[in-house]
C-alpha cells in the first residue's frame, strides 16, 4: 500500500473521529444541562452500551487524524510553503495533531478501564496540563504564548468562516450545504478558541494556571449570553456534520505533493 493511500486512510478515519467528538459535544450541550467539552464527550461515550468498543473506534479515528496532521505539517501536504506564514500554519497543524493524539490516549485509556470511571473532566484535564506547563522554567511565559496561539487560531477560524476557503479542499461533487455548515462550524470554533485563548493568557498573567479550563468551561462562560451559547453549541454540532463531509470529499493532497510522495 502506497504512502499516499496510507495518509488518505488516516485522514478519512480521522475526520470520522472528529465528527463524533464535535457532533456529540454540540448535541449534548444542547440537550443536557451541562456544557460538554471534548474529553467530556469521551466520558459520555464510556457510559453508553458497548461504550468500550465505541471509544476504541473513536480513539482509532483520533489517532488517524493526529498522524495526518503531524505528517501533513512535516511534508507540507497543503503546500503552505516555508516562509513565515507557511511555517506558522504548519506549526498550528502540528499542534492540532498533538491535541488529537492526547484525545486518542484518553479515549483508549477509558476503553481499557484505566480511567477509574472518570477522566476528571474537560476542565480538570486542561488545568493539570496548564499547571504542568507553568511549573517549567519560564512556564508562565510559555503558557501565555499558548494563550496567544489560541487567539491566533481563533482569528484563523473566523477567516475560514467568512471566506469559506475550506471549500477549495473539497471535491467538486461535494454537497452544496457543506459551505453553510462549514461556515457555522468554523465560526463556533472561532468563538471557543477566542474565549479559551483569553482565559489561558489571563491565567498566565495572574499566575493561576490551575484555573484554566477546557471547552466545557468555555461554553459555561457563554451561558450568560443565552443566544451565543445556543449558537455555539449548534455550530459545534454542525462542525461534526462538516467533518463527515470532509471524511468523504476532502482532497488530501495537491498534485505537486502527490508526485513527491509517489517518487
Amino acid at each position: 500500500m502506497s504512502r499516499v493511500t496510507n495518509i488518505e486512510n488516516f485522514a478519512r478515519a480521522g475526520y470520522l473521529g472528529r465528527a463524533v467528538v464535535y457532533g456529540l459535544a454540540g448535541y449534548l450541550t444542547l440537550t443536557t444541562a451541562e456544557s460538554t467539552g471534548t474529553t467530556g464527550v469521551l466520558e459520555e461515550i464510556e457510559t453508553m452500551s458497548a461504550g468500550g468498543i465505541l471509544l476504541s473506534l473513536v480513539g482509532l479515528g483520533l489517532l488517524g487524524y493526529g498522524i495526518f496532521r503531524l505528517y501533513g505539517a512535516w511534508m507540507d501536504l497543503q503546500g503552505h510553503g516555508s516562509d513565515g506564514k507557511g511555517i506558522a500554519v504548519r506549526i498550528g497543524h502540528a499542534a492540532s495533531g498533538l491535541g488529537h493524539l492526547v484525545l486518542c490516549y484518553l479515549a483508549w485509556k477509558a476503553a481499557l478501564g484505566l480511567s477509574g470511571g472518570s477522566s476528571g473532566g474537560d476542565g480538570e484535564t486542561a488545568g493539570q496540563a496548564a499547571g504542568t506547563l507553568a511549573s517549567m522554567p519560564m512556564g508562565e511565559i510559555l503558557l501565555g504564548i499558548v494563550g496567544l496561539g489560541f487567539l491566533a487560531a481563533a482569528i484563523n477560524q473566523a477567516v475560514k468562516a467568512y471566506s469559506a476557503n475550506f471549500m477549495q479542499l473539497l471535491d467538486a461533487d461535494a454537497p452544496a450545504f457543506a459551505k453553510h455548515v462549514g461556515r457555522a462550524g468554523y465560526a463556533a470554533r472561532a468563538v471557543v478558541f477566542a474565549v479559551l485563548g483569553w482565559q489561558i493568557a489571563s491565567a498566565a498573567l495572574s499566575g493561576n494556571a490551575e484555573s484554566v479550563g477546557g471547552i466545557g468551561q468555555v461554553l459555561d462562560s457563554l451561558r450568560s449570553t443565552n443566544w451565543l451559547y445556543i449558537a455555539v453549541a449548534i455550530g459545534l454540532l454542525l462542525f461534526g456534520l462538516f467533518s463527515l463531509v470532509m471524511a468523504r470529499y476532502r482532497r488530501i493532497t495537491n498534485e505537486n505533493v502527490l508526485e513527491r510522495l509517489k517518487s
